[in-house]
């Protein structure tokens, strides 16, 4: 059914921004049949978009058939730009996007400390940086640690922060706007809006790093709670038989499945730092202790996607994080322990493995800026 009177709609013309920045190029009929728009409704509505150089038409579609051939919707990338920051305990990790968080320019700088005032200040030098004086839209900021209403950063132990308003701090300085974010819920906004599986409606994302991540797309809608920012995932039991992590939990996936776990586990029996690259590379060489690890983490990991595809009924997982090699480097290991751990009738999940790329966190800010800036 066409909704005439679209005006019903306070929101509708934040909708017609998302179908057309995640979906684009979108033809007009598709997007007033997704949207329920008529014909003279959606073009009313994207009127103040093509004014404002946001939207353009693309060349016409070739068909078949006679008659005037459509010429879909876009978004013009380059009408706005963003900077996306991951902050470590360490370092600020930022780039420059366009509308579409395609990654223009990068920039790392260490933190030489963890005051707000101090943070606020580096985090300024970088973004004159990454921008070199020309105009920004809006800045992402995130962060391993809990943070309340995109604004205030609740927890973030690496930091040693308890309730920092992170976000007026900054744009007092910078006159732009500024949110803040979880790192994994951040990263999940990137692969919502514009990774690999935008186009569906559920499914999961697992980071494997210094920690373990997840998070979760049900009806096109992150799922977001209070304890986001805990690690919910952290210490979930994946080998009875594995070692202890720093709280005294077994096998848990923090003990097995992080890279500072793997890490561990090999660096005990050689009695020297190892660095998880080398264990990669030894395995593939076929050394028997990186061996045994990789493949031991690589079922742990089959079993956390078995469990979350069991307990969620999504059927589509994205793994990423900087220890995403793990699964090139035992991938069969991975499919076999998550199909052990599934009903046999159930649907295959199907795996979509990003690129380890540290820049991936910094980009998922960089996304959350976006998303205010288009739904508010």
């Amino acid at each position: 059914m066409v909704v005439e009177n679209a005006d019903a709609r306070p929101d509708v013309a934040r909708e017609i921004a998302r179908e057309v920045l995640v979906h684009g190029p979108v033809e007009r009929s598709e997007l007033g049949r997704r949207l329920n728009l008529s014909p003279a409704s959606l073009t009313r509505l994207c009127k103040p978009y093509f004014d404002a150089g946001l939207f353009i038409e693309r060349q016409e579609v070739q068909r078949a058939t006679v008659g005037r051939r459509p010429r879909p919707i876009d978004v013009r990338v380059e009408a706005r730009t963003f900077v996306g920051i991951k902050l470590t305990g360490d370092d600020a990790i930022g780039v420059l996007t366009d509308l579409r968080a395609n990654v223009l320019r990068t920039e790392q700088m260490p933190l030489r400390g963890l005051s707000l005032a101090g943070v606020v200040d580096q985090l300024e030098v970088l973004v004159k940086t990454l921008t070199q004086g020309a105009r920004v839209d809006g800045v992402g900021i995130s962060l391993g640690g809990r943070v309340r209403d995109r604004r205030v950063v609740t927890q973030a132990v690496f930091l040693g922060w308890e309730d920092v308003a992170l976000a007026d701090a900054l744009e007092s300085v910078l006159g732009v706007p500024v949110r803040v974010e979880n790192d994994v819920v951040a990263l999940m906004a990137a692969e919502h809006w514009f990774g690999p599986a935008r186009a569906l409606d559920s499914f999961a994302l697992v980071t494997i790093g210094a920690g373990v991540g997840y998070a979760l797309v049900i009806r096109g809608e992150i799922v977001t709670s209070p304890d986001v920012g805990l690690a919910p995932m952290g210490h979930a039991p994946l080998e009875p038989n594995g070692p202890l992590c720093e709280r005294g939990h077994r096998g848990c996936a923090t003990a097995v499945l992080t890279i500072p776990g793997m890490c561990a586990q090999v660096a005990s029996v050689r009695g020297a730092p190892v660095t998880f690259e080398e264990i990669l590379h030894d395995a593939r060489h076929g050394d028997v202790v990186s061996t045994s690890v990789v493949q031991a983490s690589a079922r742990a990991l089959g079993r956390l996607v078995a469990w979350i595809a069991n307990a969620t009924t999504v059927t589509t997982v994205v793994l990423s994080g900087e220890g995403n090699g793990l699964f090139g480097a035992a991938e069969q290991t991975v499919r076999d322990a998550c199909a052990d751990d599934r009903q046999p009738e159930s649907h295959p999940v199907q795996f979509i493995v990003e690129e380890p790329d540290f820049i991936m966190w910094a980009r998922g800010a960089a996304a959350v800026a976006i998303q205010d800036v288009v739904v508010g």
